[in-house]
């Protein structure tokens, strides 16, 4: 199981912002859209994620919407296997599955297509950018197993230990970087 090294997680962590009192007041955000503009950042993490699941025998990686479109379709191209979007309720066009999960501001949906992963028993990574509370996280294993695919990990480039989001997730958890 491969782990970042000391100077790739200072590349990383230092191209991510703080931003204070966003969503709400008293909420510090962690923006990682500037790893996204800084080409040695974007590379560094995205060569780790590809050289830790190169081995995992993949079918497809899930991502949750939204961030985790980005890193989940560059590692499935990387890996080359299929990507799947796990969508906010009322985006996708075909028929759904839908679970509903419980956020740090409330509630919310997320949803996939009854027909997201074809290959019977098909192994998928679901990924975003940031576990919290883990109720997104939760709802994404969820779905996945609903339609029938098992979710062999859950990836996070940032995980707010505070919180104990991981808590309870159905399968295995790896965050890139953690905070205290």
């Amino acid at each position: 199981m491969k782990i970042l090294t000391k100077e790739s997680r200072e590349i990383i962590e230092s191209s991510i912002r703080d931003i204070p009192d966003f969503p709400k007041k008293g909420i510090i955000f962690k923006d990682i859209t500037t790893i996204l503009n800084n080409p040695t950042a974007l590379k560094t993490l995205m060569n780790h994620l590809e050289e830790r699941y190169r081995e995992y025998n993949l079918d497809y990686v899930a991502g949750i919407d939204a961030r985790g479109f980005i890193f989940g379709s560059i590692l499935a191209d990387r890996l080359n296997i299929g990507f799947v979007p796990v969508r906010k309720k009322g985006k996708l066009p075909y028929t759904t599955v839908c679970e509903k999960y419980e956020m740090e501001y409330g509630f919310d949906e997320v949803e996939v297509h009854i027909d997201a992963f074809p290959k019977e028993n098909a192994r998928v990574l679901l990924i975003d950018d940031l576990i919290a509370t883990g109720g997104t996280a939760k709802a994404g294993v969820s779905l996945i197993k609903k339609v029938g695919a098992n979710c062999v990990e859950a990836c996070f480039i940032l995980e707010l230990d505070f919180l104990n989001g991981k808590d309870g997730i159905d399968t295995e958890v790896y965050s890139v970087i953690h905070i205290d």
